[in-house]
């Protein structure tokens, strides 16, 4: 692989796929190029993510008219099956022996079934019974997950052999994440801006059949983009990554085994089951988001276009804060007041609606007073994903201590695990609250019963905070601090 060309970055060293090289690049910076082509690579799973999570549901549930709770049923089932295939896909990419390194073969191999598979989801033929639409819609979501599992594994288990250092490793996820946001949030406001426009067929724009399938065209071309650019802007870097362990007889026995040894580690358990809770809470709000702006505040199609468009500045906040608030508080720390605060002010609105304390439906003031609470807010919980999820990297060296391997893939297929909870059993759970309020499917937002809308409501923001508290709860157990990370780094060294 030296014919490819690449630039080192800072303070990289020939010795730099060895334990040593780890410790050399504690302080390295890499270049805003690499960032920039590392992150752009999440837009794939940002599209892909703000689909399922925004309106599938509002789709099948609502247009094609599959009944919601087998929505969340197919999603459901999905998960269990990922549960199965994510830490195989990671395990297999720590151990790949290819001239194009452990995790480039996968990436370019997941971006045409990823793409095709995504368009055929938001095109499902007419005439489908019940039974058929479930099985279609099952199908597609079991191929999808899966397809986007051999990409955003090894993508992301490239963070921690980028480099070593604990505060870059938060600045480069910051990255990530910014990207992943912009780009599902770009495809959102393109649906309320272009595609999920009122016509003399459709009353309201989100019952607009012909905008999903147009929808599904765009995004599937820019999950295609994303893959292949990200991965061959990255394709350069591979002489510096870490190479596999040496070739084994295959054993099922061995590689779960290896997996499960790898898995119990105590900080991991503690992010798996943190991240869970918080995907979960993500899921439910994003799968139940616009029939909330739709029915229970009542903002018009103009109003929700505003509201996506407005993520792009909390995306904007969250990437300059994220950082200064991890290196401040550290990461466990800068998690959990992030998280007490976010946490406690987004269900808010909700709940002094429910009281009769927020302006009626219709007021002028109403529409500026939520979107201004929900940009900052979601600024927080951004911010807080951030960090989160830049503290898995900071596991592989603790483990590798522990067991002797360097287990990115397995580590990051459990964190693309978690962040498809956000769309299995937080979409599963949204189906659940509008199956058991009865609520219409298909019906002018000024049609539903006052009543019915406050069930939802009731139903919607006390789930939020449980899910929310049991997160912070599971953060608390994380034990790697910086210095413990800097310790591991010099352990290692000596080992070698």
């Amino acid at each position: 692989m030296a014919s490819f060309p690449f630039r080192r970055e800072t303070l990289a060293t020939s010795s730099s796929t060895s334990v040593a090289g780890d410790v050399a690049r504690q302080g390295t910076r890499l270049g805003l190029g690499t960032k920039l082509a590392y992150g752009f690579g999440s837009v794939a799973f940002g599209v892909k993510d703000g689909g399922f999570n925004y309106f599938l549901l509002l789709f099948y549930g609502t247009v094609v008219g599959l009944e919601p709770g087998l929505v969340g049923l197919a999603i459901l089932i999905a998960l269990v099956l990922d549960a199965i295939s994510d830490p195989l896909v990671g395990y297999w990419s720590d151990n790949l022996h290819s001239r194009w390194g452990r995790r480039h073969p996968f990436m370019y191999a997941s971006a045409i079934p990823v793409a095709a598979t995504y368009y055929l989801l938001w095109n499902p033929p007419e005439g489908l019974s019940q039974g058929e639409l479930f099985v279609f819609l099952l199908g597609l979501a079991v191929l999808i997950r899966t397809f986007i599992t051999f990409y955003e594994t090894p993508s992301s288990a490239l963070l921690p052999e980028l480099t070593a250092d604990y505060e870059e490793r938060t600045s480069l996820q910051t990255f990530r994440i910014m990207f992943g946001w912009v780009g599902g949030n770009a495809m959102t406001v393109l649906m309320f801006g272009a595609l999920l426009v009122p016509t003399a067929q459709y009353s309201h724009g989100i019952l607009n059949r012909d905008g999903y399938a147009s929808y599904g065209i765009i995004a599937s071309a820019l999950i295609f983009t994303a893959i292949v650019v990200s991965a061959l802007a990255t394709h350069r870097h591979i002489p510096n990554l870490r190479q596999p362990p040496a070739k084994q007889q295959f054993s099922l026995r061995r590689l779960f085994g290896e997996m499960f040894e790898t898995l119990r580690e105590s900080s991991f358990l503690a992010l798996f089951w943190a991240t869970v809770m918080g995907s979960v809470a993500t899921g439910l709000s994003a799968a139940l988001a616009f029939v909330m702006l739709s029915y229970f505040w009542g903002f018009s199609s103009e109003q929700q276009f505003i509201w996506t468009a407005l993520v792009f500045f909390s995306a904007l906040i969250a990437f300059a804060i994220a950082p200064a608030i991890g290196k401040r508080f550290g990461k466990k720390k800068a998690v959990i007041v992030l998280g007490i605060v976010a946490f406690t002010v987004a269900p808010a609105p909700v709940i002094l609606r429910l009281m009769g304390l927020m302006p009626e439906n219709g007021d002028p003031i109403l529409f500026p007073l939520v979107a201004a609470i929900n940009t900052l807010d979601l600024s927080l919980i951004i911010a807080l994903q951030a960090i989160l999820y830049s503290m898995i990297a900071d596991l592989v060296e603790s483990s590798e201590l522990r067991t002797g391997r360097r287990s990115e893939g397995v580590f990051y297929a459990a964190v693309t695990f978690t962040r498809k909870c956000t769309v299995g059993l937080g979409s599963f759970t949204g189906g659940l609250i509008l199956t058991a309020i009865s609520f219409p499917q298909g019906a002018d937002p000024s049609t539903v019963r006052a009543d019915t809308l406050w069930w939802l409501g009731a139903a919607y923001a006390p789930s939020l905070w449980v899910l929310w508290l049991a997160m912070l709860f599971c953060i608390s157990r994380y034990r790697i601090t910086k210095e413990e990370h800097e310790a591991n780094l010099e352990r290692l060294a000596s080992r070698q």
